[in-house]
């Protein structure tokens, strides 16, 4: 006999979700002195998307993607531009302002229990 598990209730999705969130957000902190944790991040975002499809959460880890795939990019091009007269510096100093507005804006929006993106 298989044992059946109740449906988990959409409070513990979102409890679970506001977990993740949170765990993200520490990481991509982390990853402001060393970038090997933005990629950990990012995985776990795409592997758990699914699971806080529907939440609060979502919205959150959609903003920690995109907050993922634009601090590569500029971390690219301030890396490959560092050359013409310190520009690469400039990239790369905006982009780490950047990355600690987002995690610091994130993070207080998910302990509001508020969604990433405001829709007007």
């Amino acid at each position: 006999m298989s044992e059946q598990y109740p449906a988990r209730s959409q409070e513990a999705r979102e409890q679970s979700g506001r977990d993740l969130a949170i765990m993200v957000y520490l990481i991509q902190a982390i990853s402001l002195f060393t970038a090997i944790p933005f990629f950990v991040g990012v995985l776990i975002n795409y592997f758990k998307r699914s699971d806080v499809r529907g939440t609060l959460a979502e919205s959150h880890f959609r903003w920690q993607i995109r907050t993922f795939w634009f601090w590569l990019l500029w971390t690219i091009v301030g890396s490959l531009t560092w050359w013409i007269f310190g520009l690469g510096y400039v990239i790369l100093a905006v982009n780490w302002v950047w990355v600690i507005y987002r995690v610091i804006r994130g993070w207080l929006t998910l302990v509001d229990r508020r969604p990433a993106y405001n829709h007007y």
